[in-house]
């Protein structure tokens, strides 16, 4: 064999070898780097970040790709009635905000004398009839968290699930002002509920791969903040004394912002018309409305509802068979089905459990929620 055609066949192979000892030496920085805990850390971080930016494009693409994905803004008047208000108080919708972002106040809690019962009014508005719970953020008596069924100490998951529950006996159990149907849960016999869910300053369900919907958050100074995690990043739920995910957004910064598909909703129950519940606040940022709707109602008709009663920010929540209000223990719109999950709100006359009000003096006073390792795992 000539000399030329010897060089030719080891060309080949001094390739291999190189390739071959230039892996090695790549896998071994590659084990060096994994072996610290924070760049794992950092590495999942990333890759989550990628591909929630990925599901979004995805989203966006079959969003563009459905030119009428919603309803035409249709009502359709159901055979509810109101039920009678113990006390009937009659709230007049505050006028639109402008859809200018303001700067987040402080919110000051006001002296115990001036402390008032949570309102509850029926109301009426661009044809649409429904419940209209007004949550005062600065009345020194008002708090809102959330109960899970069966006196759970933590939310429903895929791995661990502690079922669902009759209405009543979470109305009866929590004696509170006010209780109603939260966030969206599975229909499986884990019936998991959706997003990641923070109260009292506590975590009751937490997952970093989180980036579903959109988020309601209460910050020290009951600071409100509405987040859609797919459009406008994941929110801080450490910084949370009280969140909720749910969706999709109704309104933000004043206007009808609806984007369903971007956020991750293709369930027909939620795109079409039906049942709902939506809550949102005003450009004050000092108080919550909670809209119990008696109507069936697309979400675009829905959201011009809370823009009209001057939402800045608003959101829907769980609807269908799951919708459900009680004032001062009494129902006035039982659900269909049992729930695994309730907005509960206390007031002067049905006043928080001292351990509520304690976790929120000491969220105030810089506690954070953390996850506990043992519990939620991913």
């Amino acid at each position: 064999m000539s000399k030329r055609k010897q060089s030719e066949g080891c060309r080949p192979m001094l390739r291999r070898t190189f390739l071959f000892l230039t892996g090695l030496a790549l896998a071994r920085v590659v084990a060096d780097y994994f072996a610290i805990a924070q760049n794992r850390d950092s590495f999942l971080t990333l890759m989550g970040q990628l591909w929630q930016k990925s599901l979004a494009f995805l989203s966006s693409i079959q969003s563009n790709q459905t030119p009428q994905p919603l309803p035409n803004n249709p009502i359709i008047k159901s055979g509810k009635t109101n039920q009678p208000l113990r006390s009937n108080p009659i709230v007049k919708s505050p006028e639109s905000s402008p859809a200018v972002q303001p700067a987040q106040p402080q919110i000051i809690r006001r002296s115990a004398k001036q402390a008032k019962p949570v309102q509850v009014s029926s109301q009426n508005v661009a044809g649409a009839s429904f419940y209209l719970t007004t949550i005062d953020l600065a009345d020194p008596e008002i708090y809102i968290t959330i109960g899970l069924a069966n006196n759970a100490d933590f939310a429903n998951t895929s791995k661990v699930t502690r079922g669902d529950e009759p209405f009543e006996n979470m109305v009866a159990r929590y004696r509170a002002a006010v209780v109603a149907n939260g966030t969206f849960f599975g229909k499986d016999e884990q019936k998991s509920v959706l997003g990641n869910m923070v109260a009292a300053g506590k975590f009751l369900k937490y997952s970093r791969w989180e980036n579903y919907g959109t988020t309601l958050g209460i910050k020290a100074g009951n600071q409100l903040e509405m987040v859609t995690a797919r459009i406008e990043g994941k929110p801080d739920w450490s910084q949370h004394w009280f969140s909720l995910t749910c969706g999709p957004r109704l309104v933000k910064g004043g206007k009808v912002g609806l984007s369903p598909l971007s956020e991750g909703f293709k369930d027909s129950h939620v795109l079409g018309v039906g049942s709902r519940t939506a809550i949102g606040f005003p450009a004050s940022r000092d108080k919550l409305f909670l809209v119990t709707f008696l109507d069936s109602l697309s979400l675009e008709a829905e959201a011009k509802v809370m823009q009209a009663i001057g939402c800045f920010e608003a959101m829907n929540l769980d609807g269908g068979a799951s919708v459900g209000l009680a004032h001062q223990g009494q129902i006035l719109l039982p659900p269909g089905r049992n729930l695994t999950n309730v907005l509960v709100v206390y007031d002067r006359e049905y006043p928080a459990p001292a351990q509520l009000k304690q976790s929120w003096e000491r969220f105030q006073k810089g506690s954070r929620p953390s996850p506990d390792p043992s519990v939620f795992f991913d």
